[in-house]
């Protein structure tokens, strides 16, 4: 008998059935490539560092915007605009690379962000997952100023459908890549949020950065 689910009903639950193992998945892996040389040839300080002051507080940002705009249906990711640190880029889809970890766009393309299509996409129910080096060899890339960002600043999302999700970060950390706590970064709260991801932490040449920032956003609003 054939069945009587809808085509579209389907395809979301075959999309449900491939997003990540989140409490499996301790980290991402998104390997920074080199610090940023200054004209006097000798090394940076490197890109900006998140402060202790906006560690994430779900429940503070809860109360700050008691309404949340309801989820979206399905819908690639296509842009990224970061208005507080200059970002607008495209995204491109990123899967898992062979070691089971989350890809990364190539680095080639400092304007190039990936979004990881293991997760939600960007204002479905469910934390929604975007990534992007913070630097290549030519010079600082996508999310170099991503430490920088404050609470209340907002990323927004365009995507293929031509609806913009628009976040507003309500908090922004940095991990050490070795105690990544990935149940707590991609936890479902029930709502649609984002997470951004790049490299950051202590750098050295042999190792790339040690740790990722993560900067932790909910929907606000939709265009």
């Amino acid at each position: 008998m054939p069945s009587s689910q809808p085509a579209e009903e389907s395809e979301d639950v075959e999309r449900q059935k491939k997003r990540a193992p989140w409490g499996a998945m301790a980290l991402v892996l998104l390997t920074g490539l080199a610090l940023i040389r200054n004209g006097s040839g000798e090394f940076d300080v490197g890109p900006p560092q998140p402060a202790s002051a906006a560690a994430a507080d779900q429940r503070a940002g809860d109360a700050a915007h008691p309404k949340t705009p309801p989820p979206l249906a399905f819908s690639p990711a296509d842009r990224v605009r970061i208005k507080g640190i200059r970002v607008d880029a495209p995204v491109m889809p990123v899967g898992l690379d062979d070691d089971g970890w989350v890809d990364a766009p190539p680095p080639d393309d400092p304007n190039l962000a990936g979004w990881f299509t293991g997760a939600v996409a960007p204002g479905e129910k469910g934390t929604a997952v975007i990534v992007g080096h913070v630097d290549n060899q030519q010079g600082p890339a996508v999310f170099y100023g991503l430490g920088s960002l404050k609470k209340g600043n907002r990323v927004e999302v365009t995507r293929k459908d031509r609806k913009t999700a628009v976040f507003e970060i309500y908090g922004i950390e940095v991990f050490e890549k070795e105690n990544f706590p990935g149940k707590r970064v991609y936890a479902n709260n029930g709502t649609p949020e984002l997470r951004v991801i790049t490299c950051g932490g202590g750098f050295t040449k042999q190792a790339g950065y040690d740790g990722n920032v993560v900067a932790f956003a909910r929907l606000i609003a939709v265009r």
